[in-house]
């Protein structure tokens, strides 16, 4: 195990043990209780314009469009590949893409961890599971949403390993899972200079997460951009309201 995939570990453990929360919200309801395999027509609309009008589902849309203009697309990733400004090189880029995808796992799964729960063990693990059942079906739709648009949009890699270039799954497993967390931290009762640090920090990872990509050659800005907005689309959408809904 390298240095930097234990010190991403240490570091979503830290944040578990530092945001540890009460067991259940004031009015007494727990974190996945409310949980529904079929939210209804109504329930379900609304968290889908919730998704649409959030800025981590349209700005970067925006962005990949304006990507577009004089050709940027092309000369950002042209620059990141011989520069790698941040990461060093391209293998370590892909490396790190590999490290922060996996740490935004990481701080899902301690968001999970750190939300209201049942005082007795059986409901606890009940509610859990229903959280967790959910964070699920929004990762595998955001897998499967890459990947049949990867398949329509054949765009070629800017290094030329294929045409699964658009969008970045990277990305978008990313994004899903950090936008999940920062809305699983609306039930934890922290500070705001708290809820700030930690959202700033999940926001990091998906940037991270598709810089890098962009660095190692396997996507354009674009790429990036529009994976992280069907990411951060499905965990709205799963997590929208004031309880996660089953968007199954």
């Amino acid at each position: 195990m390298t240095t930097g995939l234990v010190l991403l570990r240490l570091t979503s453990l830290c944040g578990v043990l530092a945001l540890a929360g009460c067991a259940t919200l004031p009015d007494g309801r727990t974190w996945g209780e409310d949980t529904s395999v079929q939210p209804g027509w109504q329930r379900a609309g609304r968290a889908a314009l919730t998704a649409v009008e959030s800025p981590g589902f349209w700005l970067p849309l925006a962005g990949a469009v304006v990507l577009q203009i004089d050709n940027w697309d092309h000369r950002i990733s042209s620059w990141a590949r011989r520069e790698t400004p941040i990461f060093g090189s391209q293998q370590s880029a892909t490396e790190w893409s590999d490290r922060l995808r996996s740490a935004s796992a990481y701080a899902y799964f301690a968001t999970v961890a750190v939300t209201p729960g049942g005082e007795e063990p059986a409901p606890w693990l009940l509610d859990k599971a229903r959280g967790l059942a959910v964070g699920a079906a929004a990762i595998v739709v955001t897998d499967e949403a890459s990947a049949l648009l990867k398949r329509a949009a054949a765009r070629e890699r800017p290094n030329g390993q294929d045409d699964e270039s658009m969008p970045s799954s990277h990305a978008s497993r990313s994004a899903v899972l950090t936008e999940l967390g920062r809305r699983n931290m609306q039930w934890v009762d922290v500070s705001d200079t708290t809820r700030g640090v930690v959202d700033a920090g999940l926001t990091g990872l998906t940037l991270g997460t598709g810089w890098a990509r962009v660095e190692a050659g396997f996507h354009y800005p674009s790429d990036v951009l529009v994976g992280m907005a069907i990411g951060d689309f499905n965990g709205a959408y799963a997590s929208s309201g004031k309880e996660p809904i089953g968007a199954i």
